[in-house]
């Protein structure tokens, strides 16, 4: 029987893939692992059966898509338990990719559950362990980031594949 598949639809970010890492290296001191592909996740779909892949292509293929620009907003974290988990880049406007979201989460109703409290980030980092949480978030803090500006024209079925050396993504279809 054939391995499940991880999968996620995203919008490619690659474009600002250079001044995203330079931020990176402005992250304070910590036990992190970097993102070295960059995607905003619109909706994660997580282990599917390889023979599914086709339907939701047929589905996601029929998703309405206007073009729109965001632009690169705020750093920001997501934090579980009192404990750093994500360090991430915010986008402004959201509202577009809100409504690009919902879009594919009706298209791919019954075959997964609606999300629920998303927010549109794209990730920097994961962070493993931080000595001085109050610290690290002061510095974190003070890194500006520059209104970049992302186009987006489709969007894309991912999957991912964890390593040691991190996940690796590999590009299934462009919508």
């Amino acid at each position: 029987m054939p391995h499940k598949m991880r999968l996620f639809v995203a919008i490619d970010c690659g474009e600002l893939k250079d001044y995203l890492l330079q931020l990176q290296k402005q992250i304070p001191d910590a036990e992190l692992s970097f993102a070295k592909e960059f995607h905003l996740t619109l909706k994660f779909l997580g282990e599917v059966q390889p023979q599914n892949v086709d339907e939701i292509i047929g589905r996601l293929k029929n998703a309405k898509l206007k073009d729109f620009v965001f632009h690169l907003d705020n750093l920001s974290y997501f934090e579980s338990h009192n404990k750093l988990n994500v360090l991430w880049i915010g986008i402004s406007p959201e509202k577009d990719v809100l409504d690009l979201q919902k879009e594919i989460d009706g298209k791919l109703k019954n075959l997964f559950a609606k999300e629920r409290d998303y927010k549109p980030h794209i990730t920097l980092a994961r962070v493993k362990n931080v000595h001085d949480k109050k610290d690290f978030i002061e510095k974190y803090s003070k890194i500006r980031v520059e209104k970049k500006e992302i186009k987006v024209n489709g969007f894309r079925l991912m999957q991912s594949t964890l390593a040691s050396e991190g996940p690796m993504y590999e590009e299934l279809r462009v919508f």
